[in-house]
C-alpha cells in the first residue's frame, strides 16, 4: 500500500497550519490555504500558497489582511478561485464573504459576483463555469457565475435546501444532497443540459406513514418595523379557528437559519409536540442567514434586545391571528438560541416555561472564557473594559431580579464555545430570586450533545419540562 509523504517542510518555529487545498489539473502543483495556527481565532490569518510537487518549493500566491480560503484551480490550471473576507478582520462573523480569481503565475486578483448579497460557500470550477452554494431566504441553491458579466444566477433550485454538491469535470452533471419541506435529505443526480433530476435514495420512506404537521412560512413586523420571517409548524388536523399551545424554538448562530422541513428539532421534540396538538414557531430573527448582509448586521450592538423584539412580536402576530393561547407559550434554544432564551427568561414573563441550551448568560463571563472571543468584540464592537455598558445591557444576568419564568438549563460539561460558568451563573441567579430552575450538565460533552443516549436524555428533559409547565402533566 502506498504510504503518504510529507510535501511541506514547515516546522513549529516558523511554520503554519494547512487547511483547504486543491491539486492542479496537471498534477504538478497544489494550492493551499495556510494560516498561523489551527486555532479558530487565527482564521483571519489565512493566505494562499502554491506548492511545486517536484521541487517541494512553496511560494506565496496571495497575502492580505482577513481570511483567504477555499482555493480551486481553473480547469486549465492558469487561475485560482478563492473565497475572501477581503481585508475584513473585524466583522467576518456577519459580513458577506467574497469570491475572487487570481492568476496562478501571480498578480492582482479580481472579484466575481459582487452583487450577490449573501455568504457564498462550496466553490467549484468546472468546464461549464464557476459554481457555489448560496442562501436565498429559506432556500439554498447552486449558483453559476456568468463569465461575461461576472454575476451569479441560480441554476439549481431543487431540492429546496441543497446541503452539498459535486460537479462533473465537464460541468454537465451534478450530484446533490438536500431536502424539501416534505422530504428527508436525499441524494440527487441532475443532468444540467436536459434539466432532469433523478432521486437516487429513498430515505423519506422511513416517515411515509407518520402523521406529520405542515410547515408554513410566515412573516411579521418586529418592534422596530423590521420584517421577520419564520417557519410555523402546524399540527395534524390543524383548525384555524382554534387556539393552540405554542412552543418557540430559536436557532443558534446567530447566522443560522430555520427552513421548512418534515422532522426538525434534534434536542427539541418538535414532531412529538405537533402530535400533542401544539404549534411550533422557529423564527429567523435578525442576524440570521438568508436575508442579506444588512439584515445579519441588525443585531450588532443590539444582541438580545432586538432578538427578543423579533421573538415576542412573532408570538404577538400568531396571537392576533387567533390561533395561539397566549397563556400557554414556551420558548427554548441552543447556543445563540440559548442566549436569546436566557434573555427572555430575565426580561419578560410572556412564557410559561423556558429551556436554555448552552446559552450565554453574561457577556463578560463569556468573553474571558470562550474559544472565539473575537465574536464578542465584533458584535458588541468593544471589550468589556472599553464599554462595560453594552456588555451589561445585552447580558441576561443584568436583569436577573426581574426573572419569574421556570427555566430548564442544559449544558455540556466541557463546552469551550460557551463555557459552563454561564450555566452556573444563570442557575444560581434564578435560585436566588426564588424562580424554579433545573440544571442538567452532560458530562464529557462540549457545545453539542452528539451521542444517542445523552441526546435522548436531552429530548426527554425538554419533553417533561414543557409537559409539566404548559400542559400541567407530571406535577411533582
Amino acid at each position: 500500500m502506498p504510504q503518504p509523504a510529507r510535501a511541506t517542510s514547515a516546522d513549529r518555529r516558523g511554520g503554519f497550519s494547512v487547511s483547504s487545498f486543491d491539486v492542479a489539473p496537471d498534477g504538478r502543483q497544489i494550492v493551499f490555504e495556510r494560516r498561523k495556527s489551527p486555532l479558530i481565532t487565527d482564521y483571519t490569518t489565512a493566505d494562499l500558497a502554491l506548492l511545486d510537487l517536484e521541487s517541494k518549493q512553496t511560494r506565496l500566491l496571495y497575502e492580505a489582511p482577513g481570511a483567504d480560503t477555499s482555493p480551486r484551480f481553473s480547469p486549465d490550471g492558469r487561475s485560482v478561485l478563492f473565497a475572501s473576507t477581503a481585508g475584513n478582520t473585524s466583522s467576518d462573523f456577519y459580513k458577506n464573504g467574497q469570491i475572487w480569481v487570481i492568476p496562478t503565475a501571480g498578480g492582482e486578483p479580481h472579484r466575481l459576483a459582487a452583487d450577490f448579497d449573501e455568504d457564498p460557500s462550496d466553490l467549484e470550477w468546472a468546464q461549464s463555469g464557476i459554481y457555489f452554494l448560496g442562501w436565498q431566504r429559506t432556500q439554498r441553491r447552486v449558483f453559476r457565475i456568468d463569465p461575461a458579466s461576472g454575476q451569479a444566477e441560480a441554476v439549481l433550485t431543487q431540492p429546496d435546501l441543497i446541503s452539498g454538491y459535486a460537479v462533473s469535470p465537464d460541468g454537465q452533471s451534478f450530484a446533490l444532497s438536500g431536502f424539501t419541506a416534505t422530504t428527508l435529505p436525499e441524494i440527487y443526480r441532475v443532468d444540467l443540459g436536459a434539466l432532469q433530476t433523478r432521486v437516487l435514495t429513498r430515505m423519506t420512506r422511513q416517515i411515509e406513514d407518520w402523521q406529520l404537521g405542515t410547515p408554513e412560512l410566515v412573516s411579521w413586523p418586529s418592534q422596530d418595523g423590521t420584517t421577520i420571517e419564520g417557519v410555523l409548524h402546524k399540527p395534524p388536523g390543524f383548525d384555524p379557528k382554534k387556539r393552540y399551545p405554542l412552543l418557540v424554538v430559536i436557532h443558534g448562530g446567530p447566522t443560522g437559519i430555520d427552513t421548512p422541513e418534515p422532522v426538525p428539532g434534534r434536542i427539541y421534540p418538535i414532531v412529538q409536540w405537533l402530535a400533542k396538538g401544539a404549534l411550533v414557531l422557529r423564527p429567523n430573527y435578525r442576524g440570521s442567514a438568508g436575508y442579506g448582509e444588512a439584515f445579519r448586521s441588525l443585531n450588532v450592538r443590539n444582541l438580545g434586545v432586538g432578538d427578543a423584539w423579533d421573538v415576542l412580536s412573532g408570538v404577538d402576530a400568531l396571537v392576533a391571528r387567533g390561533i395561539v393561547d397566549p397563556k400557554q407559550a414556551g420558548a427554548m434554544g441552543w447556543s445563540q438560541g440559548g442566549y436569546i432564551s436566557a434573555y427572555l427568561t430575565t426580561t419578560t414573563d410572556r412564557f410559561r416555561a423556558i429551556s436554555v441550551g448552552a446559552g450565554i448568560s453574561n457577556w463578560t463571563t463569556y468573553y474571558v472564557s470562550t474559544d472565539i472571543h473575537p465574536f464578542t468584540r465584533q458584535y458588541l464592537e468593544a471589550t468589556p473594559w472599553d464599554d462595560p455598558e453594552i456588555y451589561a445591557r445585552t447580558s441576561p444576568m443584568t436583569f436577573i431580579k426581574q426573572a419569574r419564568t421556570p427555566t430548564l438549563i442544559q449544558h455540556g460539561e466541557n463546552d469551550r464555545r460557551v463555557p459552563i460558568p454561564n450555566a452556573y451563573e444563570l442557575y444560581q441567579g434564578l435560585l436566588d430570586q426564588g424562580v424554579e430552575a433545573k440544571l442538567v450538565v452532560y458530562k464529557g460533552f462540549g457545545h453539542g450533545i452528539d451521542k444517542p443516549k445523552e441526546l435522548l436524555a436531552g429530548v426527554t428533559h425538554n419533553w417533561e419540562w414543557f409537559a409539566r409547565h404548559l400542559w400541567g402533566e407530571n406535577e411533582p
